[in-house]
């Protein structure tokens, strides 16, 4: 059995260095059954820790609140990474921005490939943003400033 990496790669660690998409996996507080849903407030605070903001609107907040156990998916280069860890409140509510979000820090467990054997990955997703780009790079800013003083 091969020895689990609990830390982000070099090449990880700068993927979260700048804004980028991920899937986050928790388990519904409701219904108990697993949730995906796509979010871009993540960074790397260090490489064993993820750090990400929610607007408390969200479902995701009382779902990590009721269980902490988190996945990130990530594509990175090549392939896609599941980063399994433990998620707990660092601020809340975060401190800096216009309405109320939570900021939560993943200590990171587990690192692992989770592309089907013999295939990579050819190119990421890339989505764009479908309101005022002024207004997104504004609260992007404010967010992950935030985020970075919590």
């Amino acid at each position: 059995m091969s020895e689990i990496v609990t830390q982000l790669s070099d090449s990880l660690l700068a993927t979260f260095q700048s804004e980028t998409f991920v899937l986050l996996n928790t388990i519904d507080q409701e219904s108990g059954g697993p949730t995906s849903s796509a979010i871009s407030w993540i960074y790397a605070a260090d490489p064993a820790t993820l750090r990400l903001a929610l607007d408390h609107r969200s479902r995701l907040v009382g779902n990590i609140q009721a269980n902490p156990r988190v996945t990130v998916t990530v594509f990175g280069q090549d392939t896609i990474y599941a980063i399994n860890g433990q998620a707990r409140v660092v601020q809340d509510p975060l401190e800096g921005v216009s309405f109320r979000m939570c900021c939560f820090d993943i200590q990171i467990d587990a690192v692992r490939n989770a592309l089907f054997y013999g295939a990579q990955l050819v190119s990421a997703p890339e989505y764009s943003k479908t309101y005022d780009q002024r207004a997104a790079d504004m609260l992007d800013a404010q967010v992950f400033a935030a985020m970075k003083k919590a």
